[in-house]
């Protein structure tokens, strides 16, 4: 019977994940990157663990005398990993992205803006693209992200695009170690 339970539970939990990323994906995300169907997003697990995180946070408050708080500390983690998987996303088409996250107005940017990039390699071996905006903002791109290789490839050809260059002339670019634009240079 508690096999049961848990599989029910889980199957609600997953469910209700799908169906708050459609409700949310319609609702917010009506411009083009958004309808290309090409994204740069947190991977869906971070998503799930933060709606499983909320459903063990809750239960914890109505179901634990003794476990009040860290039910509610347990709640606040996973809602704020759902809240940040819902809201921060780059979406792309073949002409520019769309950077989109919590608190801030979404930003377009056409690949000729693209600058130069900065490499940031973290524990783990995870790198960290950091993209250089013509205006002096910056992009960070996580490569753990789901669909940040097919992005930087689509950003890299349409750079080539749209600034005249040919990609046989771009010396730098090297996919394999995480090379897709010039260095910053230093100074």
């Amino acid at each position: 019977m508690s096999v049961v339970f848990i599989l029910l539970v889980a199957a609600v939990v997953f469910g209700l994940c799908f169906a708050v990323d459609k409700l949310f994906s319609k609702l917010f995300r009506s411009r083009a990157q958004h309808r290309s169907g090409l994204a740069v997003r947190a991977s869906k697990r971070y998503g799930a663990f933060g709606v499983i995180l909320m459903v063990l946070g809750v239960a914890a408050l109505i179901f634990g005398e003794n476990l009040r708080i860290p039910g509610a500390v347990v709640l606040l983690m996973g809602a704020g990993m759902a809240v940040y998987y819902l809201s921060y996303g780059i979406f792309y088409d073949g002409e520019s992205f769309l950077v989109s996250s919590l608190g801030r107005k979404s930003r377009t940017y056409f690949y000729r803006d693209i600058r130069a990039q900065q490499l940031y390699i973290v524990t783990g071996g995870n790198v960290i693209v950091e993209l250089h905006m013509e205006n002096g903002e910056t992009v960070s791109v996580n490569t753990q992200m789901d669909g940040v290789y097919p992005f930087l490839d689509t950003a890299f050809a349409g750079w080539c695009l749209q600034t005249g260059r040919d990609p046989q002339s771009c010396d730098f670019h090297d996919p394999s170690q995480s090379c897709w634009f010039p260095a910053v240079e230093e100074g």
